[in-house]
């Protein structure tokens, strides 16, 4: 039996409406789309579910919930992962992540795969904290240009404004995208330009909330 996260609204409703109960199990078809109707929807770590939610289900105040899955299974590189079986089994507490560690998800996941060197002194200064100033950041952003950077433009933006939570999130998607994964491939994605890279979501999450 394998353990997997979920995440629901305060009545314990997902996509569409759909109704959870605790521990009961639920079926569906294993079939279709990743993102459809064919699948249940679930983290591999409660971490990652909360600072990809604002670009997945967007649930506000969410509640967190340990699940048990079996059946079909397929899995996003770890940022999302999809099952035909599910029976949420605890509710959990939900961990508290501030506007800077959102900040610094994004940062970090866009240095997993922008290397450009003006961006990335930009970036290790934000980290440290020597500066987070929005002139340093416009500056610095200034300098993405084409569509491959866009995802550190965003980064920056977001570093600018510390409580606009969608900017951080759609850096952290686009950093995350893959020639070989359509499903994270934002309008700002890196597709087709950045080579394909299996990013350790899960370590840069867990990093985040330690450091």
């Amino acid at each position: 039996m394998k353990i997997v996260y979920k995440l629901t609204n305060s009545k314990m409703k997902t996509h569409r409406g759909f109704q959870w109960e605790l521990g009961k199990w639920y079926k569906t078809t294993g079939k279709g789309d990743l993102c459809s109707s064919g699948w249940f929807h679930f983290y591999s770590d409660p971490l990652v579910g909360l600072f990809l939610n604002p670009i997945h289900a967007n649930i506000g105040n969410p509640r967190l919930f340990r699940a048990e899955v079996k059946g079909r299974g397929l899995n996003d590189h770890e940022a999302k992962c999809r099952y035909s079986r599910a029976k949420l089994v605890e509710e959990l507490t939900v961990p508290q992540i501030s506007n800077v560690q959102r900040v610094r998800f994004a940062i970090l996941c866009t240095k997993e795969v922008y290397k450009e060197k003006k961006w990335n002194e930009w970036a290790d200064n934000w980290l440290s904290g020597k500066d987070r100033t929005k002139e340093s950041a416009t500056i610095a952003a200034n300098t993405a240009e084409s569509e491959a950077q866009i995802a550190a433009k965003n980064a920056f933006f977001a570093a600018k404004s510390a409580e606009s939570l969608l900017s951080t999130f759609y850096a952290a998607k686009s950093t995350v995208s893959t020639t070989e994964s359509a499903y994270f491939a934002a309008e700002s994605a890196v597709r087709g330009t950045v080579e394909s890279k299996k990013i350790d979501l899960i370590k840069i999450a867990r990093k985040v909330i330690e450091e």
